[in-house]
C-alpha cells in the first residue's frame, strides 16, 4: 500500500491530501496562498500532521512542456527543467515549485514526483495541437496548443464511464471544467482529442477574470498605438478581464444573483453561456458526435443554473437534463432527462485522486482500476 501526499498549489490557495489506495482520502488540508508565494512554515505545520505516514508525494505542476508527458519522479535534473518551463507558465508554475521546495524540507526521505496539466493533451491529434502561424516560428519556439487542467480532464475520462457503466472506448465525451479558469476536452477512447486552452490558460472560454478568446488583432491595435504596454495588456487580460471585466465581479455566485435586475451581470450571463455552448458544439464536431456531457469544477458543481442553461441551448445536439436531478447536490451523478440522447453528468473535480493514481502508477503499485468516493 502506498500513502501518497498530494500538493496542489491552485491560484489562491494550496490544497494537501493524504490519499492511500482504493482512493480513501485519509487526511486533508487547505492553506491560504496567493500569488507566488507560498508560507514555508505553515505548510511544514500542516504536514507535520502526517509527516509518519507519507509514502510518496504527488505535486501538481501547471506545465510540462514538450518533455514532460507523464508522472516523473523528481531529481535535480528534473527540478531544473521544471524552473526553465516557467516561463511558459509565469503565473502558475513558480507557486508550484515554491510548494515543492517547502514539502521537500518538510519531508526531506519522501520520494517526490510531479504530475503535469498539460500531460493529458500531449498526445493530442496535429490537427488540433498546431498553430497556422509561419513554420520559422514553430521550429525557433515550441508554440503548440499544451491544453490545461488535464489532470481534472483525466479524472472525468475514468470516472464518467463508471458512473454511466460503460467502457471508456464507447464513449465521446465532452469534459466542462468551469471554476475560475475553465476549459473544455473533447476526449474519445480515454484521450483528449481536442481542447480549449491553448498555448496558455489564456485562451477559450469567458473565466472568472481571465478573457478567454480575443482577436490578437486587437491586442496588436492596442499595443501598436502606443496606449498601453504588454505588461499592462497582459495583467488586464488575466486579472481585469472575464466576469471581472463585464460585471464588476469574478464570482459567478453573484452574477447569477444579480443577472436578473442588473444590466451588466445579465450580459457577462449570456457572454459566458454564449462562448461555453459554442464551444461545447466545437468539441462535439471534433468528436463526431456526443454520447456524454460531463460538468465539473467549481461553477460546474455548484452552479445548476449554468448546467441547465448550457443543455438547453444544446438540445439540438441531444441534451436534455431533469430539473429535480439537477438541483439534487453535489455528489456525482446523471442528470439526463429520461429518454435523452445525450447523458449528462456532474462529476467533483478530483485532481487529488488523479495525481495519487499516477503517483502510484510510476511506483508499480496500482494493480487495478482505482475505485472512487462518490
Amino acid at each position: 500500500m502506498a500513502r501518497v501526499l498530494v500538493v496542489n498549489a491552485g491560484s489562491s490557495t494550496i490544497k494537501l491530501s493524504l490519499v492511500e489506495d482504493e482512493d480513501q482520502t485519509i487526511w486533508s488540508s487547505e492553506l491560504a496562498a496567493s500569488e507566488a508565494r507560498v508560507n514555508a512554515d505553515a505548510l511544514g505545520a500542516a504536514i507535520d500532521q502526517v509527516a509518519d505516514q507519507v509514502d510518496a508525494v504527488g505535486h501538481r505542476i501547471v506545465h510540462g512542456g514538450e518533455r514532460f508527458t507523464s508522472a516523473v519522479r523528481i531529481d535535480d535534473a528534473v527540478e531544473r527543467e521544471l524552473r526553465a518551463l516557467s516561463e511558459l507558465a509565469p503565473l502558475h508554475q513558480p507557486k508550484s515549485l515554491a510548494a515543492l521546495d517547502a514539502v521537500a524540507a518538510a519531508l526531506p526521505a519522501a520520494p517526490a514526483y510531479a504530475c503535469f496539466d498539460t500531460a493529458f493533451h500531449a498526445d493530442l491529434p496535429a490537427a488540433a495541437r498546431t498553430y497556422a502561424l509561419p513554420a520559422a516560428w514553430r521550429k525557433r519556439w515550441p508554440i503548440r496548443r499544451y491544453g490545461f487542467h488535464g489532470l481534472s480532464h483525466a479524472w472525468v475520462a475514468r470516472r464518467a464511464p463508471e458512473l454511466l457503466g460503460l467502457a471508456a472506448a464507447d464513449l465521446r465525451i465532452v469534459s466542462c471544467h468551469l471554476g475560475a479558469g475553465a476549459s473544455l476536452c473533447a476526449i474519445a477512447d480515454g484521450r483528449s482529442q481536442a481542447t480549449t486552452m491553448g498555448f496558455t490558460p489564456l485562451e477559450g472560454l469567458v473565466m472568472a477574470t481571465r478573457s478567454g478568446d480575443v482577436d490578437p488583432g486587437l491586442l496588436l491595435w492596442l499595443l501598436e498605438r502606443g496606449d498601453m504596454s504588454a505588461g499592462e495588456a497582459g495583467h488586464a487580460l488575466e486579472h481585469e478581464s472575464g466576469l471581472r471585466g463585464l460585471a464588476g465581479s469574478a464570482d459567478m455566485r453573484e452574477v447569477l444573483e444579480r443577472a436578473g435586475t442588473d444590466a451588466d451581470a445579465k450580459l457577462a450571463l449570456e457572454v459566458y453561456l454564449h462562448r461555453l455552448s459554442a464551444g461545447i458544439a466545437a468539441m462535439a464536431a471534433a468528436l463526431g458526435g456526443l454520447d456524454a456531457l460531463v460538468f465539473t469544477g467549481g461553477v460546474g458543481q455548484r452552479a445548476p443554473a449554468v448546467r441547465a442553461a448550457a443543455a438547453e441551448r444544446l438540445g439540438f445536439l441531444g441534451t436534455q437534463i431533469d430539473p429535480a436531478l439537477n438541483a439534487a447536490g453535489e455528489d456525482d451523478r446523471e442528470l439526463s432527462a429520461a429518454g435523452a440522447a445525450v447523458r449528462t453528468l456532474v462529476v467533483a473535480a478530483r485532481e487529488d485522486l488523479e495525481i495519487a493514481r499516477q503517483v502510484r502508477q510510476v511506483l508499480g503499485t496500482l494493480s487495478s482500476p482505482p475505485k472512487s468516493e462518490g
